[in-house]
């Protein structure tokens, strides 16, 4: 394969049968939409959807020093997570930065003690994780493998995702909490199923081997047919996360921001045992913070209809307050939305007078608060 050559998932061919727009994304050719994007989004809203992210980075992590291992290399308090469940965290810089957002999900142990973990990471970062953790992994009796071609990842996602993922499997979904994955068999083939997802929805991911993916695909769009579940591309996917008040690699996170100054310093655990790379920055991160409240992650909402998007000044009495990181139309409540750093000062929700800068002319918008959207459990 050449280097600018698009890498295809499993699901390649069917994604075009489907009639789906395709577009790159970090190297991988994926389906941005099957037809209307806001239909696919109302359908997770209300129904189910069926995603393809099998370009999501997997890497497997075993050996007797495994949990020392990743509390050592990412923030979060990996070794109190138990065998089944998941946990939110990211790996940082040895200066506090992000290097990027994670799911770690503690798998079976492989005997003696041994754990194994599944670190799953954003597609356009999966290489530097990689990287970073084989670098880090020095000194460890643990073993670090790129296991990204071992599996093609399918989601199914929505309010109608457990009874139709249910009348395909033997596992009890109603035991499977948020944030869990067992192993199991979904139509016949074995699959990690995890109760997790990227749309403020109900959902589960389903981790299988690629040569299966086509059969499950097939088994869930029969399963769901009655359901209204239909294919859901990337562009709906990021309507539905930004909604969710979810945040995007590149976007709401980076590596010349800490967890601290990105609103999620409650994922740096120090009161672990050990030192961990960045301990020392974001220490100090989390001092500057207390001290000096950065800029605050708010959401806004517009009175108009023209769309902020990344990169818009946020704008107050004629001074630039804040950057835009994330803004799109929202089909569920049906005005332009927008995520955004903001000086403190401005992040109270209901703070009057906040503008966005959009080609010049200052939009008048409302200072909401996160997430735009809950669901009712």
């Amino acid at each position: 394969m050449s280097s600018t050559e698009l890498r295809r998932t499993a699901l390649d061919a069917l994604h075009r049968s489907l009639g789906a727009t395709m577009t790159d994304f970090a190297g991988w050719d994926m389906p941005l939409r099957y037809g209307s994007e806001r239909d696919e989004h109302n359908a997770v809203r209300t129904r189910a959807g069926l995603f393809d992210l099998s370009h999501m980075g997997e890497i497997t992590v075993t050996g007797p020093q495994a949990s020392r291992f990743l509390d050592h290399a990412l923030v979060g308090n990996i070794g109190t997570v138990k065998t089944g469940r998941a946990r939110y965290t990211m790996i940082c810089r040895e200066d506090g930065g992000i290097l990027d957002d994670l799911i770690v999900y503690r798998l079976d142990d492989t005997g003696a003690g041994s754990p194994r973990y599944l670190v799953v990471a954003n597609a356009s970062n999966a290489q530097v994780v990689l990287d970073a953790l084989v670098e880090r992994s020095a000194g460890f009796d643990a073993e670090v493998r790129d296991d990204r071609d071992a599996y093609a990842l399918l989601a199914v996602q929505g309010p109608e995702s457990s009874g139709i993922l249910q009348s395909l499997t033997d596992t009890d979904l109603d035991g499977l909490k948020y944030y869990a994955g067992q192993p199991g068999t979904v139509a016949g083939v074995p699959a990690l199923i995890a109760r997790t997802g990227y749309t403020g929805e109900d959902g589960f991911e389903l981790f299988v081997k690629p040569e299966h993916a086509v059969e499950l695909w097939q088994a869930l769009t029969g399963a769901g047919e009655g359901a209204g579940l239909i294919p859901c591309g990337l562009s709906c996917r990021d309507t539905l996360r930004l909604e969710a008040g979810m945040p995007l690699y590149g976007h709401e996170l980076s590596a010349s921001l800490t967890p601290f100054d990105a609103g999620f310093g409650r994922v740096v655990k120090f009161e672990k045992e050990g030192d961990f790379v960045g301990r020392a920055a974001l220490t100090e991160a989390a001092a500057r913070a207390e001290r000096t409240p950065p800029r605050t992650l708010v959401g806004l909402a517009a009175e108009g209809r023209r769309v902020p998007r990344a990169g818009y000044a946020v704008v107050a009495g004629g001074e630039v307050i804040g950057e835009v990181t994330s803004g799109a139309p929202s089909p569920t409540l049906g005005r332009p939305i927008a995520m955004a750093y903001v000086d403190a000062a401005y992040a109270v929700p209901g703070t009057a007078g906040v503008g966005v800068d959009i080609r010049g002319s200052h939009e008048p918008y409302e200072v909401v608060a996160l997430p735009f959207y809950k669901r009712q459990k």
